[in-house]
């Protein structure tokens, strides 16, 4: 899929499903069919994409402002939906300069319409897709705009339970990992229905099957998340409910993991 320029607004997308999810208007028919299938069976799923952007900002910020990372791979991105991770960042440091990575093309025109940076830092766009990092790393974009000299967070926010596991999603981000400066970060969140009672696990399961028509979909254990992290420092909490990693305490309202069913982590890398 990297580097497409043709998409099937047929098929449900992750990314613009995730748009109707968080309340957007860029999605087609076969997205929202998807949405209303799943939300039939798991109510909660819109607060669990709420959850997921509201830890994107988190980790942007946490890494900001406390570990001084000052360059950002987004990859997976989705539709733009604010605050993204530029608008996070350069607030904190202006100077801040942030790659979006999407297989979709209709993100990738939203994102290159909407992403601007400010004047000090620095916004690009990389069509590719995750389960081919060599092309990611390779692209002249990305070489341009960020510097492997210094440290880079990547981000992998409610992406990589779209991957099956013939798909070598364990290969994929060693391979990012393997490529970033020392001292850079990995940032994951990933579904799992661990929480979950085991009659609606049966269910949600059977629903989020290839064959039922809403895409790929592995959620993973706690223990099979953790292996994404092999090599790397976990920092604290560690690898938690998205809801508990440096949760918001100004008012906000947290959801519980069963209805967040995402697992966190940010990882120092070697």
């Amino acid at each position: 899929m990297t580097g497409s320029t043709t998409f099937d607004t047929s098929v449900a997308h992750p990314a613009r499903r995730y748009n109707y999810l968080l309340g957007g208007k860029d999605n087609f028919a076969a997205d929202r069919d998807s949405a209303h299938r799943l939300i039939e069976v798991f109510p909660a799923v819109r607060t669990a994409a709420v959850e997921n952007r509201r830890l994107l900002e988190r980790v942007v910020r946490h890494l900001a402002e406390h570990a001084g990372v000052r360059q950002f791979l987004d990859i997976g991105t989705g539709i733009p939906a604010a605050p993204n991770v530029h608008e996070t960042a350069q607030e904190i440091s202006p100077e801040a300069r942030v790659v979006y990575v999407d297989n979709d093309p209709i993100v990738m025109a939203h994102a290159r319409a909407l992403l601007t940076s400010n004047t000090l830092g620095a916004t690009a766009y990389v069509e590719a897709d995750v389960r081919n990092p060599a092309a990611i790393l390779r692209s002249p974009d990305l070489r341009a705009t960020l510097d492997f000299n210094q440290p880079i967070a990547v981000l992998l926010i409610a992406v990589l339970h779209f991957l099956a596991d013939d798909e070598q999603p364990y290969h994929a981000v060693a391979e990012l990992a393997a490529a970033m400066p020392s001292g850079s970060f990995l940032a994951i969140s990933h579904a799992t229905f661990d929480p979950l009672a085991a009659d609606l696990r049966r269910r949600l399961t059977a629903l989020t099957d290839p064959a039922a028509g809403h895409g790929p979909f592995r959620p993973r254990t706690y223990q099979e998340v953790a292996r994404f992290f092999d090599g790397a420092d976990l920092l604290d909490p560690g690898l938690v409910s998205v809801v508990d990693w440096h949760p918001d305490t100004a008012g906000v309202p947290h959801a519980t993991p069963v209805e967040a069913i995402s697992y966190a982590g940010v990882a120092r890398l070697p």
